[in-house]
């Protein structure tokens, strides 16, 4: 049986809007994978600065545990009843407050540099299905246009599941199925 000019017609608008589809798709696929990407971009930066500022504060950490150290030492070979050994004393309390103190505040930073790195993670695992979704969302055009130009329905019957992968693709850069 022979088409007509009007099931060609209504094939090819169909086509057309399926192709419309695809396309707004593969652009909000591109548009929010590449604010994933920054994101991501964005996070490691930030986590590598506060792993930067971990590293500062166990330098200090260190240097305060070696003046104390150095100052017990110092302190064990002074006389039992030298005045300055009050002094050595304070001076060593006061090194160990500002350990301790590095020590919570190495803690704080590590937990946020963590937090940061599941952020870039987060926004990792979003931006990967859109990617894959603008590749075959962009054959199913391509696809689609060649069917279109040759008239060929064969063409774009092939087009059409490779373009609803690609629509699976884009919805789970939204909502993270797989």
């Amino acid at each position: 049986m022979a088409e007509t000019d009007k099931d060609t017609e209504t094939w090819l608008k169909r086509m057309s809007l399926a192709t419309v589809i695809f396309a707004v798709s593969a652009t909000l696929s591109t548009f929010k994978g590449g604010s994933y990407s920054t994101q991501s971009v964005i996070n490691q930066a930030l986590a590598s600065d506060q792993w930067a500022f971990y590293q500062a504060k166990s330098m200090k950490q260190h240097l305060f545990e070696l003046q104390s150290e150095q100052l017990k030492l110092q302190l064990e070979a002074l006389p039992a009843g030298n005045p300055a050994r009050a002094d050595y004393e304070t001076r060593i309390a006061e090194l160990k407050t500002q350990i301790e103190r590095y020590g919570r505040e190495k803690h704080d930073i590590e937990a946020k540099a963590r937090e940061l790195e599941a952020q870039r993670d987060e926004a990792k695992r979003h931006n990967q299905p859109f990617g894959i979704a603008v590749l075959l969302l962009q054959v199913t055009i391509l696809l689609s246009s060649i069917a279109s130009l040759m008239k060929a329905k064969r063409i774009w019957w092939a087009a059409l599941p490779v373009g609803v992968v690609g629509l699976v693709y884009f919805a789970d850069g939204f909502v993270g199925w797989f």
